[in-house]
């Protein structure tokens, strides 16, 4: 039965992963196709699609603070990882570094979505 457990494991591991791909996929396009579709309705009826509603109807805009918010949420899981490395009871210290290593990794990819969101905001305002 073990053997059986091994194979199991990463088959639902990665199907699930592709389960979560495909069903962001298939929401995306199906939102597309409906839009779409408006838009046709729209036209069939004699409706005159002005900019305003065309923008209405397109993809919405980022929110201004949502490279602010990435990178918190980064800066918050590398200094969760590096806490990690404190919590194990670990006298050789070979967990904290472990654990500082690899939350290096977040905490830097957070400095930079903060510095785009800085530099991003002040070139808005020119």
């Amino acid at each position: 039965m073990e053997g059986l457990e091994d194979i199991l494991i990463p088959i639902v591991l990665f199907g699930t992963i592709a389960l979560i791909i495909w069903l962001v996929v298939s929401y995306r396009h199906r939102s597309r196709a409906d839009k779409q579709q408006t838009i046709r309705l729209a036209l069939e009826k004699g409706a005159e699609l002005t900019p305003e509603l065309m923008k209405s109807i397109s993809e919405p805009e980022p929110p201004k603070n949502k490279d602010l918010r990435s990178g918190l949420i980064w800066l918050s899981m590398g200094v969760g990882l590096a806490l990690c490395g404190f919590a194990v009871p670990d006298p050789t210290g070979n967990a904290l570094q472990g654990c500082l290593a690899g939350a290096a990794f977040p905490f830097s990819i957070g400095i930079a979505y903060i510095i785009m969101w800085r530099y991003g905001s002040l070139s808005e305002r020119a």
